[in-house]
């Protein structure tokens, strides 16, 4: 076969080709190409393909849609400057103070409803040896009810925030914890999520813990995901495949490692994104999906979504007590070179994925099977929509062009889809039985929409739906300075000469002898001709068209080299006399002269103005292009 593919490759060696699909986009520069070649790529994905420009475009979602990406995109941090590092930190405190009011009420309902059957829900197995240490005889280190008081405090104070009630408030009269209180709760905090401490008396603060999440609840949409371990997942910012992805859950050790001096931190830039430590599970284990989704342009945007999707479990059984990489991360990349835990259920397929129609088969066994329509699919359509509308402000469009992007979603225990990553070039190697089968299907239909539609615009595209098509937008406006000047010359107007109604001539035109007949610039013979000047043809009186002009001044006249009076035989028989002048122009360019004299003693003729025109009487003058007029030839009714 490989052989077959390297004939066919020399025979096509030196042919244009006008369909270019490659798994790596920097092996082809999209604007070399020419503009009817199609490519499978476009240029400048970085602000939604890595994983910081994800962080930081989804920032500005609420400016292009009424959407609040909090919503469906776990917060997220890029730890490359101090004022993100601050923001982290101030973030990981709101929800360490929160965890601990959690802690308060799960202990409560636990001990209420405490009745010893079936197994906890993922997320709450935390819980299971940590709550109760009153209602067991442990040897447990009860701390006051003091902690209780500061994560309340922390919790007001952050709701007044949202409600501007600091604004007033001077930096003198802000009581906020100083960092030595700080420190004490952080260490407290970690001794009670350990297990190793419990709060004495946790009831008597019940309603007012169960009062303040139910307030920071309505506000922010992550209160269910947040958990109580405060678990946040650190990531390399351009790294792909789950390379180098940890999960830690202190906020000195996220820290330092992302300090610059730090080994791992010398070439990479970091984000971190809070972890969903309350995802839906499969028969106890973890899994995510992805989803295709091609955009075939950028304006205006147009987005295909794909109605087939799959699943990837993870090879562990899901615990928040190990923060291993192989629990919580379920990149095939990672998985396939792990072994399937032995306690796993059975039911598990054993290369860990589900098509997305198994997956719909398996809620409608458990009595769920509306979910997938009414609140994954949909959900998982609207956030691509919206991501790819702040997307696009970043993007280089190019026609012939189009791009298949993989999403990852991490389910809620409320089926609500948590978008965590968009891969560019998702693999279509068919590592699985379950890839073997889908991967094939969405190149061929892929192929369906970029070609096929081009002509018949109603061809089948498979298991591709339009998700979006919008009117087409003007390009954005440039956010850098913009030092080009633009302008017209500024030109002085000619003049408009308005028509010739009547002359009162000077006198020195009124001596002038009418000229009789044209100037010999030929040699005299039965019929002269005129002389041969491209530029100056004749103007014969009957044909010409006389121009409306006014008499220019005098102009300075260039050296007359000689002047002298020859005749010629006359059309009617007789001899008449025209003053032939040479002379010089004062540059080498087209000639722009003014009225000329005769430099000839001539009688004046006053009754000839009366039966010559203008043009009989002036031997030559310029027209406004500069272009020489000669005098008419006189007719036998003159």
């Amino acid at each position: 076969m490989e052989d077959i593919h390297n004939v066919m490759a020399r025979l096509v060696k030196n042919e244009m080709p006008y369909f270019l699909w490659t798994i790596k986009r920097d092996i082809i520069d999209c604007h070399s190409l020419h503009c009817d070649q199609m490519l499978n790529h476009y240029g400048k994905t970085s602000s939604f393909t890595t994983k910081i420009g994800l962080c930081w475009n989804l920032r500005s979602l609420p400016w292009y849609v009424q959407s609040n990406p909090d919503a469906f995109f776990p917060r997220c941090y890029s730890l490359c400057t101090e004022s993100e590092k601050q923001a982290f930190l101030d973030d990981f405190r709101l929800t360490m103070a929160s965890s601990i009011l959690k802690w308060v009420v799960s202990h409560q309902n636990c001990s209420r409803s405490k009745d010893g059957s079936g197994r906890e829900e993922a997320g709450d197995s935390d819980l299971n040896h940590k709550t109760g240490p009153e209602n067991a005889n442990s040897k447990l280190m009860g701390l006051s009810g003091q902690l209780v008081g500061l994560a309340c405090k922390v919790c007001q104070d952050y709701l007044g925030q949202l409600e501007h009630e600091d604004i007033d408030v001077s930096e003198d009269d802000a009581k906020d914890l100083t960092e030595d209180e700080w420190r004490d709760l952080t260490q407290q905090y970690y001794s009670l999520i350990r297990g190793d401490v419990y709060i004495s008396n946790s009831r008597n603060h019940f309603s007012q813990c169960q009062a303040l999440l139910n307030k920071i609840s309505c506000v922010n949409p992550q209160t269910e995901i947040d958990g109580l371990q405060n678990i946040w997942i650190v990531k390399p910012a351009a790294k792909s495949r789950g390379r180098d992805i940890v999960c830690m859950n202190r906020v000195e050790e996220i820290l330092e490692l992302v300090a610059p001096d730090h080994l791992s931190a010398k070439d990479n830039k970091w984000v971190v994104q809070k972890y969903i430590e309350t995802p839906l599970l499969i028969y106890d284990t973890k899994f995510d999906i992805r989803q295709w989704f091609l955009v075939t342009d950028w304006n205006p945007l147009t987005i295909w979504f794909y109605k087939d999707s799959y699943l990837r479990f993870s090879t562990q059984r899901f615990s928040l007590d190990n923060l291993d990489s192989a629990i919580h991360l379920c990149n095939n990349s990672i998985q396939k070179h792990l072994k399937n835990d032995k306690g796993r259920s059975p039911l598990l397929p054993q290369h860990n994925m589900w098509t997305s129609s198994r997956f719909q088969e398996y809620l409608q066994q458990r009595g769920q099977g509306s979910m997938w329509g009414s609140v994954i699919y949909p959900s998982m359509k609207r956030v691509v929509a919206d991501t790819m509308q702040v997307a696009q402000s970043c993007m280089e469009p190019r026609r012939n062009s189009f791009e298949l992007y993989g999403a990852d979603f991490v389910l809620g225990r409320d089926f609500r889809p948590w978008l965590i990553e968009i891969n560019s070039s998702p693999t279509m190697y068919p590592s699985t039985p379950v890839t073997a089968q889908l991967c094939p299907q969405v190149q061929e239909d892929i192929i369906s929409v970029v070609v096929g539609r081009r002509d018949d615009r109603c061809c089948d595209v498979g298991n591709f739906e339009l998700l979006w098509r919008q009117p087409a937008v003007g390009l954005p406006p440039s956010h850098g300075p913009n030092l080009c000047v633009e302008g017209l010359s500024v030109r002085k107007a000619r003049k408009h000469m308005p028509p010739i109604s009547s002359f009162e001539f000077p006198s020195s035109v009124l001596d002038i002898q009418p000229p009789k007949v044209r100037c010999p610039l030929a040699s005299p013979g039965p019929t002269p001709e005129p002389p041969q000047r491209a530029a100056q043809p004749d103007v014969k009186l009957k044909d010409a068209k006389v121009l409306s002009c006014s008499l220019p001044k005098p102009l300075k006249r260039p050296t007359v080299r000689g002047c002298k009076v020859k005749s010629i035989p006359a059309e009617s028989g007789g001899m008449v006399e025209l003053p032939a002048c040479d002379f010089q122009h004062v540059d080498n360019k087209a000639a722009k002269t003014g009225l000329t004299k005769a430099g000839c003693d001539r009688h004046s003729d006053t009754s000839g103005l009366k039966e010559h025109s203008l043009l009989s009487m002036l031997p030559s003058f310029g027209t406004m292009e500069g272009t020489l007029c000669q005098p008419a030839r006189p007719s036998d009714s003159e």
